[in-house]
Order: structure tokens, then sequence, then C-alpha cells
């Protein structure tokens, strides 16, 4: 649905323009340039469920050195801008999509010791994504990005990793795939070289939950059915987004 009313708006103004359009004046990805982008992520996130998780962990007696907490990571994002148009009153269209990669890795101790290492938890969290933005071009150099959204599919993998002498265990829990989420913000493009290379910086909000992770044989994560002692966690694994940033290269290349 974004994407056609994106499409939509495009179209209605290359037909009916406010005032002389550039027709020639092209940006990253768009009718001549295709475009690609990669930097650096970062992601705000409240993973209640997995929190609760780690304080009952914590207070068990085996734990030696107990286990932070999640709140954020960090990653990469690699993307390509399909279409990318500026028009003559400054303001520029694009259509994008990307992949995003961001990764937290919490140790502890547990067992003989004073161990501070032999316990891991490691949080995926990865995305492909499809969105749109609107921005304005005032000087040459500098272009504020207004508004920038897309919509994000998320898959989330936990990997619990506990390494004893002569016994390393690792148990996997990934989430339900394609996840549904968004993403909304506001930034500002530095071009280097006009309509070649650029630097963007981004600051917004993303959204998405996680009910829970299983692992290969169906087993959840939080509460597991088969361990009747388990202490009933109410929480979702992750129970909402949060702040986001991203600052990233933009490349453009002629396509003739």
């Amino acid at each position: 649905m974004l994407i056609k009313i994106f499409k939509i708006s495009v179209l209605v103004l290359l037909i009916y323009p406010s005032g002389k359009t550039e027709a020639q004046t092209f940006g990253f990805g768009c009718l001549g340039f295709v475009g690609g982008y990669g930097g650096f992520s970062y992601q705000q996130y409240n993973p209640a469920g997995l929190n609760e998780n780690i304080l009952q962990f914590n207070l068990t007696e085996f734990v030696k050195t107990p286990v932070d907490e999640f709140s954020n990571s960090t990653g990469y994002t690699l993307g390509l801008n399909f279409f990318r148009a500026t028009f003559e009153n400054g303001i520029i269209l694009t259509a994008k999509g990307y992949y995003q990669a961001l990764d937290k890795k919490n140790k502890g101790g547990v067992g003989i010791g004073q161990s501070t290492d032999n316990y891991s938890l490691d949080l995926d969290l990865k995305n492909w994504s499809v969105g749109f933005d609107v921005g304005w071009q005032f000087t040459n150099v500098v272009s504020w990005k207004i508004l920038d959204g897309s919509l994000n599919f998320n898959n989330v993998r936990l990997t619990e990793t506990t390494d004893l002498p002569g016994q390393t265990t690792v148990k996997k829990f990934e989430s339900d795939g394609g996840i549904i989420g968004y993403s909304v913000g506001t930034g500002i493009i530095v071009a280097i070289i006009k309509d070649y290379i650029s630097i963007e910086g981004l600051a917004g909000y993303t959204y998405f939950v996680i009910d829970n992770v299983y692992d290969e044989n169906g087993i959840p994560f939080l509460n597991p059915i088969s361990i009747q002692e388990q202490v009933n966690v109410e929480s979702k694994f992750i129970e909402s987004g949060g702040f986001s940033a991203v600052i990233q290269l933009n490349v453009g290349l002629p396509l003739l």
C-alpha cells in the first residue's frame, strides 16, 4: 500500500509539477543513476521478556557473574535506491530497499570459579525493508530529509552458549519469519560530489514486536512447557522498538 501511494504521488508530481521540473537533474538511483549505500546502524528496543528471563537466571545459585540486560544493538545497513528524483523546487523523492543486521552479545559466568565469559547470550536482529523518503535540497551541498518511512520484515535469533570444561552447549532460538514493523525518521544529507557521493545521517523511531523465539523443535525460549518449575514470564520477548539512528555513505553510478 505504501509503495502504491508513493508511485501515485510521483506520477502526479511528474504530470502536474508546481513549476518547471529539472528533467535532467538526477539523484542517486533515479533515471540514469543507480544508487547504493551502506553504513553504521544503532537501534534501541525493549526486550522485556528476555530481560525478565535474564533476571531470573542471574538469581540462580550457579551464576557467578550476572549477565547484563539488553537494551540496544549496533550493526550495519546495506541498501539500494530504486528511484530518486530532484525537482526544480528542491523537493527530492526516493524509493528504496535495504537490509539491516544488528547484533549484541552479553556474557556472564556460571559454574566453577569466577569465570566472566563462559556463558553468553547473542541477540541478532535482521530485517529486509522497503520504503520511501521526501526531502528538500535547500543548497547544492546540504539537503534535509523531511520524512523517511519504511516497512520492515524482521527476524530475530537468540544464541545461548555455555562453555564448561569438557562440554560446550549451544542453543539457538528464532522468531517466526518476516514479522512486520515500521520505521519513521528525519535526517540530513551532505553532498561530497553532487549526485555521486554523499554522507547521510538519519534519526527516528523503529517499531517492532517479537512475542517469543523457538528452538528447532518448536520449544519456546520464554515459558517452555517442558520445564514445570519455570517461572512464567508475562512479557513478550521484545515488547517494542525505540530510537534508531543510521550514518551512511551514498554512492551513485550512471547506468550509461
